[in-house]
């Protein structure tokens, strides 16, 4: 018998998450006790649920730059190695609640040296979060493995200091790197050395392309710097056509995407939030799908778009009338593209993913 699609069964299903931002995902009442331990004054209001209200006000606003103005408050409380930790170890707590059991969460390391930390620190504190995360989840029954990625801002010239910090802690929980921030001016080509210095230690990488800006994003980001993945790029259906009866036709770089299985970390909420998407019902995902591209689901940011990923499986499901089956498959999908070896993988897919969503599917 297959089990009803409720938010509280979806809440129990396994998850995968591959775009995850750290200072996106704070708790409310996390950040004004950081602030008031750190003398940060700039908070616009110190009550837990007044400031998430105004955070969620500016990040549904309709424009990429006002969805990340209220970073600047949450990194702002992110200076110390105490509060990387306590950050990343309740961004673990908080995923294997919602029984993500595989997750890979980014932040940007050069953001978090304001009150002098150097850069290995920064990331030896959220990597030490992660793993005391890790332990109280398993002690608590919830088996959860979170691995790293280290961002460089699009916009500053540290991308090549960053990539070759990722290859520094690659054994330590570091699975990969990515460039981030505003797409408008800054196209991933200026960072050629960074990514070139990651495929020469055949490392992997994302590159967050296709979200505010179009088709030349993401050409560069896959035909340039040879991206592994793609963060967002839901401007690709700009070179899909669809007839009246519903058929398809793939421009080149489509194509060329679909042909080489290039995973798409979608993050539907956040999309219609910056403006990328008028709204989840009109979201490419489901077009995407359809067309067998490799697509996945995404929170991006769980505090400021007021998600997570039960929740966006959820709006998926209500969208576009998705089954069990259709949340094993975008699952499977994001845990074949994880950055992790294969052998763990496969290990996550047939002893956890396949045999929980056997019983959902009956």
């Amino acid at each position: 018998m297959t089990t009803p699609l409720t938010p509280e069964n979806i809440r129990r299903a396994p998850k995968a998450l591959l775009h995850d931002h750290l200072d996106g995902g704070l708790r409310p009442a996390t950040v004004v006790e950081l602030a008031d331990a750190a003398g940060y004054t700039d908070l616009p209001s110190t009550d837990a649920d007044e400031l998430a209200k105004i955070f969620r006000t500016a990040t549904h606003s309709g424009s990429l730059g006002r969805y990340l103005q209220p970073f600047a408050h949450t990194v702002g409380v992110m200076q110390t190695p105490e509060a990387l930790h306590r950050v990343a170890y309740e961004c673990v707590e908080d995923l294997a609640e919602d029984n993500v059991v595989y997750a890979e969460v980014r932040f940007a390391p050069e953001l978090h040296i304001d009150g002098g930390m150097s850069l290995d620190a920064v990331v030896d504190a959220v990597l030490a979060g992660f793993v005391d995360g890790e332990k109280a989840a398993a002690a608590e029954g919830r088996a959860i493995t979170v691995r790293c990625l280290v961002t460089a801002m699009r916009h500053a010239a540290r991308s090549l200091e960053i990539a070759k910090l990722a290859i520094r802690f690659r054994d330590k929980g570091v699975v990969g790197f990515d460039i981030a921030g505003a797409e408008a001016g800054y196209p991933p080509t200026r960072h050629l050395d960074a990514f070139e210095y990651m495929r020469s230690n055949n490392a992997r990488f994302t590159i967050h392309a296709g979200e505010a800006f179009g088709l030349p994003s993401i050409h560069e980001a896959i035909a340039f710097c040879g991206a592994d993945r793609l963060g967002h790029g839901v401007r690709i259906v700009d070179d899909i056509t669809v007839a009246e009866d519903g058929t398809a036709k793939l421009g080149r770089l489509a194509s060329l995407l679909r042909d080489k299985r290039i995973p798409f970390e979608l993050c539907p909420s956040s999309n219609v939030q910056t403006g990328a998407v008028a709204s989840i019902a009109e979201h490419p995902f489901d077009l995407l799908a359809r067309l067998r591209f490799r697509v996945t689901v995404n929170t991006d940011n769980r505090l400021m778009s007021d998600t997570s990923m039960s929740q966006e499986m959820l709006r998926l499901v209500e969208a576009f009338g998705y089954g069990w089956t259709d949340l094993q498959w975008f699952t499977i999908n994001a845990m074949k593209s994880a950055f992790i070896s294969f052998d763990e993988r496969l290990a996550l897919i047939d002893d956890v993913i396949k045999p929980s969503y056997a019983v959902l599917i009956g």
